[in-house]
């Protein structure tokens, strides 16, 4: 079982910048796609940005193309996501997730483990 736990968020003024990380463990994490999901109240839960286990491809959502960084460090079984240039909208409860599969990670559907998430709420 693949245990993974968020953390970093926070409440951050428009404008600010927040880094979440997500530490995995039980699992063989330099394999799996990982993804970073947010959900905001009264909505569905949507597509952030993904990265391969092999760092050679990353995914943005239209929204945070440009402003959001995914990265991961295999040694320390763990993803990031940089955000910067926050905005209102951004506020939500943030996911991580991992993919075992060859998968795009485009999709909810395609995960196999999530986080239990961190709240990011932007002031403005």
């Amino acid at each position: 079982q693949v245990l993974l736990v968020e953390s970093g968020g926070g409440l951050v003024q428009v404008g600010g910048s927040l880094r979440l990380s997500c530490a995995a463990s039980g699992g063989t994490f330099s394999t799996y796609r990982m993804g970073w999901f947010r959900q905001a109240p009264g909505k569905e839960r949507e597509f952030v940005a993904t990265i391969s286990w092999s760092f050679t491809n990353t995914y943005y959502s239209d929204s945070v193309k440009g402003r959001f960084t995914i990265s991961r460090d295999n040694a320390k079984n763990t993803v990031y996501l940089q955000m910067d240039s926050l905005k209102p909208e951004d506020t939500a409860v943030y996911y991580c997730a991992a993919a075992r599969r060859l998968v795009a990670g485009r999709e909810a559907t395609q995960y196999d483990y999530w986080g239990q998430g961190t709240q990011v709420t932007v002031s403005s």
